[in-house]
């Protein structure tokens, strides 16, 4: 294609499509329909374009063109409570639900490997003399030591807070950097097993495993999970780049990566109920077995949510993707 015949055959397109962009409030139902026709057609002349000769000046000044063009016809729109009803009753349940073959076999595995570790460090002495001096591991596990108070030694509110902000940029970096072909989701979920594995173990071989799950089961449950949930997210959406399916490569990424963002969201919420229960219910002088049925209720309600509500709307096609109107536009390829 020749750029500059193509451009000099459709300029007074485009610059008819400006003019009436600049006076779009005021049209009249012929004009209102003449804007509709130049934007679809500049819509496939942007197409043509960077399919076939792109040219980085025309091209940004189309896209801008198309752009406000596409904002005109289609309108704009506000966020809604309606839009956080159906983000929280369909879209992130949905997304969540759609990517269990991959946070699901993700969760086994890694609790699988935390176990592991537990008992390779809790059954090997010169391991646990690895991590820390004799009399450091002792402080560590010891009744009233350093693994029981460091859930009361902060202010809740606070703790909390900290606790929150901390789980959920780590879900956030699975997520994002999962299109990294998953490589850097691998080595956060490991260190997180890791650090989970080498305080069971060390608890263990000091005879007092019952205390630290006491300790861990009524937050850990719910934060796990979504830790696990961002991971497989992340993992899915590094496939996504090595295996797109039958979509294109960009637009199987632009999918995945638009319900990736929501699904973050999503989680910073979940996050924020474990986070809550870390500050306020582990450091607590209820029972253990009271702590831990909370956790397990919190565990056991995330779960009906994701295949109930999830299920039902993935069911229905709800994908987690935003809404068709709130997407980039799909060009078409024909005039």
């Amino acid at each position: 294609m020749d750029l500059d015949v193509f451009v000099s055959a459709h300029r007074a397109e485009w610059e008819r499509l400006d003019a009436l962009l600049r006076r779009r409030r005021h049209l009249t139902g012929a004009e209102t329909d003449e804007l509709v026709t130049l934007y679809q057609r500049a819509a496939t002349h942007l197409s043509l374009i960077q399919s076939s000769v792109p040219d980085p000046q025309l091209t940004g000044r189309l896209t801008q063109l198309v752009a406000r063009a596409r904002s005109a016809v289609t309108g704009t729109r506000r966020a809604s409570w309606r839009d956080v009803t159906r983000f929280l009753g369909q879209g992130f349940p949905a997304a969540v639900y759609r990517s269990r073959h991959w946070w699901v076999p993700t969760a086994l595995l890694s609790t699988a490997v935390a176990v592991l570790l537990g008992w390779w460090v809790g059954t090997h002495p010169e391991v646990q003399s690895s991590i820390a001096a004799p009399g450091e591991l002792r402080e560590l596990t010891r009744p009233g030591g350093l693994y029981e108070t460091y859930y009361s030694s902060h202010q809740a509110a606070a703790f909390a807070a900290q606790v929150w902000t901390n789980n959920a940029q780590a879900a956030a970096m699975c997520l994002v950097l999962g299109v990294f072909l998953g490589l850097p989701v691998l080595w956060i979920l490991f260190q997180n097993m890791l650090n989970l594995g080498i305080g069971g173990g060390l608890m263990s071989s000091a005879g007092r495993l019952d205390t630290f799950l006491g300790l861990v089961l009524p937050h850990g449950l719910l934060e796990l999970t979504a830790v696990f949930v961002a991971a497989g997210t992340g993992l899915c959406l590094g496939w996504t780049v090595i295996d797109p399916g039958p979509r294109t490569r960009r637009d199987a990424l632009a999918e995945e990566g638009r319900a990736a963002v929501g699904m973050a969201i999503g989680l910073a919420l979940v996050l924020f109920v474990s986070g809550a229960i870390e500050g306020f219910v582990t450091p607590s002088g209820l029972p253990t077995w009271a702590r831990i049925t909370i956790g397990v209720t919190a565990e056991l309600g995330f779960l009906a949510y994701v295949y109930v509500l999830g299920g039902r709307a993935a069911r229905a096609g709800d994908t987690g993707d935003v809404e068709a109107a709130e997407r980039s536009a799909t060009v078409p390829t024909a005039a």
